[in-house]
């Protein structure tokens, strides 16, 4: 890898100070993201200022700099691996929340801003802002915007790109641009706002947000549900979102998911398959939105199904859910873990082609998610150093995309694309939509120094 020109390092070590950084703990600092992949930048730049984030940028493409930003790096997808060389623009700095506008239901932050900090920042205002990931406390907004994260909660409440309202962005040429604004109704050009949401660094880099806020509801209540089998735990998925109530979470686990967990000690009944669905409101009408769900819930291959009315018992609902992913661990230290999106009615089809994949691959393939989406999480686990069974979970993950399209779906509903996923979005789209897709990045970012060869395949 080629050394930094030294009139670039220099400009930016006059840019920045001490927060323009190439010593060797930098580096590896920011080498990796969630997805394990490492790749060692040539220089870490940690602006604090949006004026500085231009100059960086304008920097880099005048000397021909890749440039990677990074939120805190929890990203599963390789997505914030500098791959290229070059160099890591943290946002760690940029890391205020500018302004919260109740009277608008919005909030202005800075991309460095970590979810959970937000969420406590709301709650004297009986606000929060909707999406949940699983690393919600130590992940930054800015990294959720890049990859349009979601969780649990984004059947009701949507994902990233649901809840933002406006953004102002640096894009590939220096150039800051501001698209969206504090209200819920815009038919005002293009929509640059839900383009850059989900295109992970490659287009712009974010510098400020103005994200939609929800009043935080006053009850919740949960339900547990057992069934035979994953057709019948599908069906039931089905029902529950053609009726107008719509929860606010509806996950989904399959029989070897609640194995697993019996294997660990939890509390947990044998069945085919899980379901817990969660429902928000106020005291009067939550009792009527709870039972229309369990209604819906009810029917062919129901095994069982449990009511948790107060946080102590809806707590004990979802300590199965939450002791999933650390129980994975017990059976094999790697793990390959990919979300993929189906249309409801093919979950069945899903998880049998992936217990079809795991016989193949003679390896435990573990799939659990947030059904009332489609969006499962496909869990391939074994030992890395068994040079054999690495071998064999990687040859399974492409089975897994290819029979997600081949259900009518789509390769990510909330991880996004990276590295991960990329060389597969040939298979996900045509050649005339790539082609659109990279017209769009030539015109945001014609030097390509935006994290270079993540999201889009060579041409």
């Amino acid at each position: 890898m080629n050394s930094l020109p030294a009139a670039f390092a220099h400009t930016l070590s006059q840019l920045l100070g001490d927060d323009w950084r190439t010593d060797p703990h930098s580096l590896q600092a920011h080498a990796q993201d969630n997805s394990w992949r490492h790749a060692l930048p040539q220089g870490v730049a940690m602006p604090r200022t949006r004026e500085q984030v231009q100059a960086i940028v304008r920097a880099c493409r005048q000397h021909g700099v890749p440039l990677v930003g990074r939120g805190t790096g929890t990203g599963t997808t390789g997505a914030a691996v500098p791959t290229a060389g070059g160099i890591v623009l943290s946002f760690a700095h940029m890391n205020r929340i500018v302004a919260i506008r109740p009277g608008d239901r919005c909030a202005v932050v800075e991309p460095g801003v970590l979810n959970g900090d937000l969420q406590q920042a709301l709650m004297p205002h009986g606000l929060f802002w909707p999406p949940d990931p699983s690393s919600a406390d130590i992940c930054s907004i800015g990294g959720n915007l890049a990859c349009n994260a979601g969780g649990p909660r984004a059947v009701k409440y949507g994902t990233s790109r649901d809840n933002v309202l406006g953004l102002v962005a640096v894009t590939g040429t220096g150039e800051l641009i501001q698209c969206g604004g504090p209200y819920t109704k815009d038919s005002t050009g293009y929509d640059l706002t839900h383009l850059l949401v989900g295109s992970e660094g490659t287009l712009a880099l974010i510098v400020e947000a103005t994200l939609k806020l929800t009043p935080r509801p006053r009850s919740q209540a949960g339900l547990r549900v057992l069934y035979r089998d994953a057709e019948a735990a599908a069906a039931a998925v089905s029902r529950v979102m053609a009726q107008p109530v719509t929860p606010t979470t509806l996950e989904f686990m399959d029989a070897r998911s609640l194995q697993l967990l019996r294997h660990n000690g939890a509390q947990v009944p044998e069945a085919g398959a899980m379901l817990l669905i969660d429902a928000d409101g106020d005291d009067d009408t939550l009792p009527y939105l709870l039972n229309a769900l369990a209604e819906a819930a009810e029917g062919d291959g129901m095994l069982a199904l449990d009511v948790a009315t107060d946080g102590s018992a809806r707590d004990k609902l979802w300590a199965a859910r939450r002791a999933l992913s650390p129980a994975l661990k017990t059976i094999a230290p790697g793990k390959i873990n990919e979300d993929v999106v189906v249309p409801v009615s093919q979950i069945p089809a899903l998880v049998e082609g992936v217990q079809q994949l795991s016989a193949q691959a003679q390896l435990p393939i573990v799939t659990f998610g947030h059904a009332g989406n489609g969006n499962l999480h496909v869990n391939i686990l074994y030992h890395p150093d068994d040079a054999d069974e690495n071998a064999r979970a990687h040859a399974a993950l492409p089975k897994v995309f290819a029979l997600a399209l081949q259900l009518g779906g789509t390769l990510s509903g909330e991880h996004g694309i990276g590295l991960a996923k990329r060389d597969f979005m040939t298979q996900a789209f045509s050649t005339g939509t790539l082609a659109t897709m990279r017209a769009i990045k030539q015109a945001l970012d014609p030097d390509g120094i935006l994290n270079p060869g993540k999201v889009l395949p060579e041409a």
